[in-house]
């Protein structure tokens, strides 16, 4: 859905209202349009700083919320930069939501399996509290994340403290590529909270969002474990430059990732040769 049905391209205006420091180079940044904006989580919006351009993500906040958007942003170029120098107060543009989501009504009944890497994390923060909002529904959460170091790691107290503990029914799975002296848990690559795992797979969906190389081998992990490819949810990223599927610069073999995703389906993509780009 669009708030605005009669110029997509016209952002609306959304206030700064927190800026939280989640890693070395991640913030958070809590914003509160001027139209509330009702998004299915694994969408996405664009979001403009003024003088700087734009760029897409997806929201890391509930889909219950209309009123408040959170978006985490990690610090990687020009754009981005200009981002993290918004401070409380100042105002940004919102375009969207755009793109379909997670079909969390096929999850219903299905043990549900998430992998997430880096700031992969943030559309899974989303998932996961669309999740928890209707927990009853599903038949287990096994959330398996990974972080460089331990000071990367993303919403840090939530993950590491609070979420374990909302339900026995959400499992937590963490690692580190390389630990420090304060950490006392696994170090390894994601695909190594794939080992051993108590999941019914024929019974299960799996939802993978990170960096394209940690979903490559996250993705073929799965596979040896007996998923099949119609089984696996990917968040894709390409350059969603309009939003609506005008500009063609997302082509994903036949989808346009902007329109058509950002969120497939293995089954849908594995034949495209640029789907690991």
């Amino acid at each position: 859905m669009t708030p605005n049905l009669t110029n997509p391209y016209q952002p609306i205006r959304a206030q700064v209202e927190k800026v939280i420091q989640e890693t070395p180079n991640i913030r958070t940044f809590v914003l509160r349009p001027r139209t509330p904006i009702v998004f299915q989580t694994g969408q996405f919006i664009e979001l403009t700083v003024p003088g700087f351009g734009e760029a897409p993500f997806t929201p890391s906040s509930s889909p219950e919320i209309e009123e408040q958007m959170d978006v985490t942003v990690m610090k990687a170029g020009k754009m981005t930069a200009a981002l993290h120098g918004v401070q409380p107060g100042e105002w940004v543009g919102l375009r969207g939501p755009f793109g379909l989501g997670y079909p969390i009504g096929d999850f219903v009944g299905k043990e549900i399996l998430i992998v997430g890497g880096g700031v992969g994390l943030a559309p899974l923060r989303s998932l996961f509290f669309a999740l928890v909002h209707r927990l009853d529904m599903y038949e287990r959460i096994v959330f398996c994340y990974g972080a460089r170091t331990p000071s990367d790691i993303v919403y840090r107290k939530a993950i590491l403290e609070e979420w374990p503990k909302l339900d026995p029914k959400i499992v937590f799975r963490m690692t580190v590529d390389k630990g420090d002296d304060s950490w006392k848990g696994n170090v390894g690559l994601v695909t190594t909270t794939l080992d051993n795992l108590d999941v019914s797979v024929a019974n299960s969906v799996a939802v993978v969002c990170g960096p394209p190389i940690m979903m490559k081998f996250s993705t073929l992990k799965l596979l040896s474990l007996g998923y099949q490819p119609e089984q696996i949810y990917l968040s894709m990223e390409k350059n969603m430059s309009c939003g609506i599927g005008k500009c063609g610069h997302c082509q994903l073999g036949k989808y346009y990732v902007c329109r058509d995703g950002p969120v497939f389906s293995y089954d849908q993509i594995k034949d495209a040769r640029e789907t690991w780009d």
